[in-house]
């Protein structure tokens, strides 16, 4: 049986108060439409690359505030998320509420898509506190995790440039 850990609540104001937040832009070779009916779908995140193994919706369509889905990362790690912002075709926010692994205290991310010409510029931003005793490790090791977790949106540009 699989064992979750709970993880505290956040919101918007977290990416201005978070210990840690990494910040992505990327341009992807894809109208905005495009990049958001892709990060709806059944795949998501999941059809980028294998930094992400699966995303499962867990809420009905249509999509918005409240939304819920599960998405497992390398290791089988899995995360619960609930969207706490949704603005159809532009942004999108969530704060993880559960989760396989016990690192972290909260843990958000947000998602902007806008034109860059014909193409498509995708702000992603993460925020993470991780739990007390693993505060300072975290900081240490902030550049290889920001690195790590840079493979996501780098990946979605391969994703896009193939498709052009």
């Amino acid at each position: 049986m699989t064992r979750w850990y709970p993880l505290e609540s956040a919101d918007a104001d977290f990416f201005e108060s978070a210990p840690q937040v990494f910040t992505y832009q990327k341009r992807f070779a894809a109208s905005p439409a495009q990049v958001w009916e892709q990060l709806t779908s059944d795949a998501s995140l999941a059809a980028w690359g294998p930094a992400i193994k699966k995303v499962t919706w867990t809420s009905a369509r249509p999509f918005g505030v409240g939304t819920t889905r599960d998405v497992v990362g390398p290791g089988g790690v899995t995360m619960r998320e609930r969207f706490f912002r949704w603005e159809e075709g532009t942004r999108k926010s969530f704060a993880v509420y559960e989760s396989t692994l016990p690192l972290f205290k909260r843990f958000a991310e947000d998602y902007i898509v806008e034109p860059d010409g014909a193409e498509t510029l995708f702000t992603w931003a993460l925020a993470l506190e991780p739990k007390g005793a693993l505060s300072l490790p975290f900081k240490v090791l902030a550049p290889a995790v920001k690195a790590a977790f840079g493979r996501i949106p780098g990946d979605g540009q391969r994703y896009w440039a193939k498709r052009s």
